[in-house]
């Protein structure tokens, strides 16, 4: 270790920077349009607390000579309507690089790759190179693989990626379909030509770009997940969802349905979906995933550890005839799929369904109602099977919590 020689003091403002994008990132939260109750607000600041916690943990993880995964958003950290069903991951990659990725498949329903730029959009069209999932991966019988992502080559081998212009990041998503019974699989990372090596030493220099990067990641962040609502779900009427469509610099694979609401007192939402036929309750292992969450005007899943926001095709109570069917309400009506408001009066809607190979279209696309909260029996079919006491109710949050704890938390 080589002793300080400069007599000049540390600089005491190397976060000012920092601050000073928390400053502005916190005039964005409170004075944002939307906001309506003490809730909303409160929640915008809990989003704000968690972005600072991320943009910390990224900044620091920037490194480009020795790359490793780190979460990418999670319960704590959210941001971009964070799907509940997913694990996300990234490692900071750039172009001229070449990366090894080494895994071992979980039992998880599926399991991406994508290469994207800083500002979070594709470096290619959905379904280009640089957007797949497993089934694109020569899997080993323990579920092992290894891939390589790098500059183009005029003869690229077998499991060779090429990263597109401007790579910055390879995401990596793994979603679940039952939380406790799937099982995680194993992911690394190494640079090719510092395998072997250390990195840089840390400077004192460095050390202190590390707010500034935190600082434009933070503002970064915001502004996105803040514009992205109105570009894809605000044109809709309200209390409608769309025809499934290719998800917006998503996978090929990866279709999704969407909508905003707004409930008064004593107005529900019943929705109704039929189950894919790839994606009904099986033993864990890849499947087609179909998913549906609530999401809040910040752009983030709501609470899904203690309050049944999001229903997935494992999840949900099938009826007889094949058809998922939902209530959306603030108070219980007393059914097994019920979706939780938590109090919010406007929020986001979104269906996922990923690993699908198909056009999805009118036949397996959801439909919407609004009905009278306190005449839902009337609008179920199958009321006495949908029925769910308090007790039968409690069970089912302690199973989010229990799976929480096993598997978001793994």
């Amino acid at each position: 270790m080589t002793d300080r020689t400069s007599t000049e003091p540390a600089d005491a403002a190397v976060s000012e920077g920092f601050t000073t994008a928390v400053a502005e990132a916190e005039k964005l939260i409170a004075t944002a349009d939307f906001i309506e109750t003490d809730a909303d607000l409160a929640e915008g600041y809990d989003y704000l607390a968690g972005s600072i916690a991320a943009v910390l943990q990224l900044a620091r993880a920037r490194g480009k000579s020795h790359p490793h995964f780190v979460t990418s958003t999670g319960p704590y950290t959210k941001m971009g309507l964070d799907n509940p069903d997913t694990l996300y991951y990234h490692a900071t990659v750039e172009p001229e690089g070449t990366y090894r990725v080494r895994g071992r498949r979980g039992t998880t329903v599926d399991l991406s790759f994508q290469v994207l730029r800083g500002d979070y959009t594709p470096t290619d069209v959905p379904g280009g190179d640089d957007a797949f999932d497993d089934r694109r991966i020569d899997l080993g019988p323990d579920g092992s693989f290894e891939l390589t992502f790098g500059p183009p080559l005029a003869d690229p081998p077998a499991g060779y990626v090429v990263l597109g212009e401007g790579a910055s990041m390879l995401a990596v998503r793994e979603v679940y379909a039952d939380w406790q019974g799937e099982q995680k699989g194993l992911i690394t990372i190494e640079r090719v030509d510092t395998a072997g090596t250390a990195p840089e030493p840390l400077t004192a220099a460095r050390a202190a770009r590390t707010f500034d990067i935190a600082g434009k990641l933070l503002l970064s962040r915001i502004n996105t997940w803040f514009n992205f609502p109105k570009w894809f779900y605000y044109d809709e009427p309200v209390n409608t969802l769309t025809l499934p469509r290719r998800t917006p610099g998503g996978l090929s694979t990866q279709y999704s349905s969407v909508g905003h609401y707004r409930l008064e007192a004593g107005q529900a939402l019943l929705i109704e979906v039929p189950v894919h036929p790839g994606a009904g309750a099986a033993d864990p292992g890849p499947r087609v995933y179909q998913g549906f969450q609530l999401g809040s005007l910040w752009y983030i899943s709501l609470d899904y550890q203690h309050h049944q926001t999001s229903l997935n095709s494992v999840q949900a109570q099938v009826d007889p005839d094949g058809v998922i069917r939902m209530v959306i309400a603030h108070e219980n009506p007393g059914v097994a799929n019920w979706i939780e408001t938590t109090g919010r009066r406007r929020g986001i809607m979104q269906f996922r369904w990923q690993r699908v190979d198909e056009v999805l279209g009118e036949a397996l696309a959801p439909s919407i109602s609004v009905i009278d909260a306190g005449d839902v029996a009337a609008h179920l079919p199958f009321y006495d099977h949908n029925r769910i006491d308090p007790a039968g109710w409690a069970e089912r949050i302690a199973a989010r919590q229990r799976g929480f704890a096993s598997r978001m938390l793994g």
